[in-house]
């Protein structure tokens, strides 16, 4: 497991938006930009079981994270590692990301939240960090 440098931890607590890289089955990349909160050294993502990605996942773990704040063009991170899923807290987790980028509940900010899917917590266990910001 990597450690995350204090620098890169600032941007992740703040509202920089990631783009989150999984593996096809015919092995292409499948790329979503993503809201994002830290647990220590491991990123907290939201998405639904149905979604390309949650499939992408399960079948392969593998994910690539870029982490590129838009106040700062010249400047990246990627963060390679894998992914454990869980639905355990998935309902609290996207209320917290949605209150970090929005300020609401992710009810409240979009309306038909209630037709989503099931909801998953892809927890990234951060192997290794290139660049950095």
């Amino acid at each position: 497991m990597a450690q995350l440098p204090d620098s890169l931890k600032q941007v992740l607590d703040g509202k920089t938006f990631i783009a989150l890289a999984t593996i096809q089955p015919d092995g292409s990349p499948q790329v979503s930009p993503v809201w994002v909160k830290r647990d220590g050294d491991d990123l907290l993502l939201s998405t639904t079981v149905d979604r390309r990605k949650a499939r992408n996942m399960r079948r392969d773990p593998r994910v690539s994270v870029l982490v590129h704040p838009s106040d700062a063009p010249y400047t990246y991170a990627e963060l390679r590692g894998s992914v454990v899923l869980s639905t355990d807290g998935a309902q609290e987790l996207i209320d917290e990301l949605a209150h970090k980028y929005v300020g609401t509940d992710y009810a409240t900010w979009n309306p038909r939240a209630g037709e989503d899917a099931e909801r998953l917590v892809v927890r990234v266990v951060v192997r290794k960090v290139v660049g950095g910001v």
